[in-house]
């Protein structure tokens, strides 16, 4: 097995080979030489695209810099990639102005090293922030701007605010706008959105990907692209196929929704004591059928029983979002899903601002301030998988599952039902192609405070075999995959001469049939692939 848990196999010789065994076998030679080297190459070309040297200094830090490890792990959300031997950038470029964007685009290009983009840093696998070859990270958070327009239902917002701020910022303007994106507050704009990005509102208005208007791109030239410079094509791609293989994402244009007054949210749990596999098999024919002004998430852990002491068990947790009063919530749920149980005591009532501090686990007394706080509480070494259900399992494939999750003992599963809106919008109009026919999305989650490589080597393959034993269960031809929850386990490419055949295994899971039309689209735009990433859209063989 490689570093990243995938078989090994014989490998060809080429110059990246080089590369990674100079990391492995001389990495203080690379921080102390080869680093500074980079640094000066940076102050140099920085200075010759005339940002001024008390702008350099400002923005430019080089392991050396006494603050380059605080601002390195500011924006590390996974310990898994927070560990002495994680590969460190030669530099990080922090602009500030677009201009700064521009600049290490091309000062990145001219000195030949791979260049990682970064705006929140919740990326599961590491990835705009880690590397097995020479790189730097382009670290977006201070281009932070929101600017909302409540006339015309708009906002321009840019790659480094983050989903909190952004939902701040609209409840502080108006109470009638909401945007459905994701629920972790701590998320950046940049990442979520160029991946898909969804939230509890996708069944009423979809992904995020589906209301941006307009964008501002740095291209590969170093170019500040709007939707009418860049055209469609590039437009298109940039919508859910990862801003980061096509150029630096500056902002999105977003239009927005109308949330109404009061929306209701409520948790229900059951375990198998409490008739759990029955209502998690309705649950699997109701809940992308159901009104579309009602999310109802479904969380399966394994947990101790009450019931029966020292015996695992089976916890489902039904969390709902619902964009109306209780009582039309519960004439909904009586008529399409009785079986649930709701109880008017269950359902708690709330503007929509306060919903977005219910999902984000804040008591109901905590401020919205709050949400402007870029500390991530839940820091944890961590690992995410995801797939799609196009047909609902049978109780004895659920009790078959059950079973598993308690045999393995820590990872669980996050059911994400589709339907509504989701089935009305055509798997080619964005690149994120998980559109009608998917029933529900399911994520594999695990977390665990332990370091060490044997536990990450325990938690990370319990996830690995719960993912394998749920194939007969899960989408085929191709098993399909959610970009923003980024799992190398299937596959990557490193930049030689197969990167297309390589690109096109993780690819076609992602992206489906939108997989070439993104590969045209990045031949045309970056030929030289120069926006790589071990995950991103390869360029057609030259």
């Amino acid at each position: 097995m490689d570093k990243k848990g995938t078989p090994s196999s014989p490998m060809p010789f080429h110059p990246h080979f080089l590369l990674m065994m100079m990391l492995i076998f001389f990495p203080l030679l690379w921080a102390d030489s080869d680093s500074h080297s980079v640094y000066e190459s940076f102050v140099y070309c920085l200075s010759n695209h005339s940002i001024p040297p008390s702008q350099i200094s400002s923005i430019l830090y080089s392991p050396k810099n006494q603050s380059f490890i605080t601002v390195l792990q500011s924006y590390i959300r996974n310990e898994r990639f927070n560990t002495s031997s994680t590969p460190k950038p030669a530099v990080i470029v922090t602009p500030t102005d677009q201009t700064h964007v521009q600049a290490a685009v091309l000062c990145a290009k001219s000195i030949g090293i791979q260049l990682k983009i970064r705006s929140g840093g919740h990326d599961y696998e590491g990835i705009s922030y880690v590397s097995d070859v020479p790189f730097v990270i382009l670290d977006m958070f201070n281009l932070r701007s929101i600017s909302i327009d409540p006339k015309s239902g708009t906002a321009w917002v840019q790659a480094g605010a983050t989903l909190g701020e952004l939902y701040y910022k609209l409840a502080s303007t108006s109470n009638t706008y909401g945007f459905p994106a994701g629920v972790c507050p701590t998320v950046g704009i940049g990442g979520h959105i160029s991946g898909g990005g969804y939230g509890n509102m996708l069944r009423k208005y979809g992904l995020a990907v589906d209301h941006v208007l307009d964008a501002q791109l740095v291209d590969v030239k170093g170019r500040v692209l709007d939707r009418e410079a860049m055209g469609e094509d590039l437009f298109w791609a940039i919508k859910g196929g990862g801003g980061a293989s096509f150029g630096v994402v500056l902002a999105y244009k977003l239009g927005l929704v109308p949330v109404p007054e009061t929306v209701t949210v409520f948790r229900v749990e059951k375990t198998l004591e409490q008739n759990a596999t029955e209502v998690v098999f309705k649950w699997q024919f109701v809940a992308d059928k159901i009104d579309n002004d009602l999310f109802i998430r479904l969380l399966l852990q394994p947990i101790t029983s009450k019931e029966k002491k020292n015996q695992k068990t089976i916890r489902a947790s039904f969390i709902a979002m619902f964009l109306g009063d209780s009582n039309r919530l519960l004439e909904v749920i009586n008529k399409d899903f009785p079986e649930l149980g709701l109880k008017k005591e269950d359902c708690k009532e709330m503007n929509w601002i306060e919903s977005v501090l219910y999902w984000a686990n804040y008591d109901n007394k905590t401020s919205p301030k709050v949400l402007l706080n870029r500390t991530y509480d839940a820091l944890q070494f961590q690992k995410r998988k995801s797939d799609y259900v196009q047909a609902p399992i049978s109780k004895a494939g659920l009790e078959s599952i059950w079973k598993k999750m308690i045999e393995l003992g820590k990872t669980g599963l996050v059911f994400n039902p589709y339907g509504g809106r989701m089935s009305e919008i055509p798997a080619w109009a964005t690149p994120f192609p998980h559109r009608a026919g998917n029933k529900f999305k399911i994520q594999y989650s695990v977390n665990w405070k332990e370091a060490g490589a044997e536990a990450e080597k325990n938690y990370v393959g319990q996830t690995r075999e719960l993912y394998s034993f749920m194939t007969p269960f899960v989408s085929k031809n191709p098993r399909s995959a959610f970009l923003n929850y980024r799992d190398l386990d299937i596959g990557v490419n490193d930049n030689g001469k197969d990167r297309y055949r390589e690109g096109r295994v993780y690819g076609v899971k992602y992206f489906n049939r939108n997989f070439d039309r993104l590969v045209k689209v990045k031949t045309m735009v970056d030929p030289e692939n120069f926006f790589w990433n071990e995950q991103s859209i390869p360029p057609f063989r030259s």
